[in-house]
């Protein structure tokens, strides 16, 4: 818009540009032949030269132009001829005119009965082109407001064009945080139109997909629970002890993983409201339900968590499953006895960290989540889930050695959305 408004406003201006000059300077022309042929026309009545002069000085007051009468004798009255080659071209009975250094010479003849007198008069270029700038700034200004205002005009017109695109733009970024129910506004133009009922068929099927997957899982998980009793009666059925044993703890381990799955797969997709939590409020929660379970043992569970709310971006159903699995490694996979901590704490401009730390004897290397193994002939599946948990609020997870000589995991949550 703005190069073809441009194009339009120069094809217009540059001529009127033009126009504007030349008219000036034929104005002032115009002018000096008027004034030259009334000299003349007084001058071929017989005038005496004092009489032409006092005439000359009227005519040019405040003009600048400068007017010079050569008689038929050669007597020159008003400013002085100096060499001029085209008086006598002009003796010759023809008006003309001609550059004249940087003035413009207007030529006009008068036949007398003692011969052909001359008129000349000069016209400087100030009064050829008096008046050219502030028309040329008039005209300039207004083509200026004229492209501003069309290109006003063209915005405000795409932006009409654009807003309904923007918008499906934002319902696409939103769904792709997890608002699959959300549903754009069918109207607006037919393309926009189109575009927003195709999204909106996508959405449903997604979240009619991601429901299926997840009853599968659940289902699939449900169908894995009698094999596993099959397994756990098998085992105490075993006559040697030792066998029995080790059957028993690949039991146990199984029920958790199985437990994990059921979890993980009943986990509610995410509304389209803001997912978001009292961090502090779940993780006492959860360290409660825990504590029993460590006294039984022998362990003593220390917590650090504030007593004030802390904010963080992840479902609370989501975050107690988060807490269950990284205390339920450190029972899986830690002896009797040994002490372990929990503690919440915020991270200026990240987000909420949850730490799980023990006495034990630690994990077996760092990369345990990207290999998909915790340790202690673990499988991985709870620090799979605190990753994936981790990773859908825009967090991470790091595994280290805590102060007690044991394991550390720190998972950081990203702050809430909106």
């Amino acid at each position: 818009m703005a190069a073809t408004t441009s194009a339009v406003v120069l094809a217009f201006l540059i001529p009127l540009l033009l126009l504007v000059r030349q008219l000036a300077s034929d104005r002032a022309s115009a002018a000096a032949l008027q004034d030259s042929q009334q000299i003349a026309l007084v001058a071929s009545t017989g005038a005496q030269a004092d009489q032409l002069a006092s005439l000359i000085d009227g005519l040019t007051a405040g003009s600048g132009r400068r007017i010079t009468i050569v008689l038929p004798d050669g007597t020159v009255v008003g400013e002085p001829l100096g060499k001029d080659p085209n008086l006598t071209a002009a003796r010759r009975g023809s008006a003309f005119s001609r550059p004249f250094g940087e003035h413009l010479a207007q030529y006009v003849p008068a036949v007398t009965a003692d011969g052909t007198l001359v008129v000349r008069t000069l016209v400087p270029d100030s009064e050829l082109h008096k008046g050219v700038t502030a028309a040329s700034v008039t005209i300039t200004m207004l083509g200026l407001a004229l492209m501003a205002g069309a290109l006003l005009t063209a915005d405000r017109l795409a932006r009409s064009f654009s807003a309904p695109f923007h918008e499906l733009a934002d319902a696409a970024d939103r769904m792709r945080e997890g608002h699959l129910d959300l549903r754009v506004p069918e109207e607006g133009l037919p393309e926009a139109v189109a575009v927003g009922r195709a999204l909106n068929r996508l959405a449903a099927r997604v979240e009619e997909l991601l429901v299926a997957e997840r009853d599968a899982v659940a289902d699939l998980s449900h169908r894995l629970r009698t094999p596993v009793t099959a397994l756990r009666l098998d085992a105490d059925g075993v006559h040697d002890a030792e066998i029995a044993d080790r059957l028993r703890g690949h039991v146990e381990h199984l029920e958790r993983t199985i437990d994990a799955i059921v979890a993980d797969a009943r986990r509610p997709i995410r509304a389209a409201v803001t997912v978001t939590c009292d961090a502090a409020a779940v993780v006492r929660e959860r360290v409660v339900f825990w504590s029993a379970l460590a006294e039984d043992q022998g362990r003593i569970l220390s917590s650090d968590v504030p007593r004030r709310r802390v904010l963080a971006g992840i479902d609370a159903v989501e975050l107690a499953d988060v807490v269950d699995v990284l205390i339920d490694n450190v029972f899986a996979h830690t002896p009797d006895g040994v002490p372990f901590a929990v503690s919440v704490d915020e991270v200026p401009g990240k987000g909420v960290a949850l730490t799980v730390s023990d006495a034990g004897p630690g994990l077996p290397s760092a990369d345990v989540v990207e290999r998909g193994a915790s340790g202690g002939g673990g499988t991985g599946l709870g620090l799979d889930i605190a990753r994936r948990a981790a990773a859908a609020s825009r967090g991470s997870i790091e595994l280290g050695r805590s102060p007690m000589g044991g394991a550390r995991v720190r998972v950081l949550f990203g702050r809430p959305r909106g």
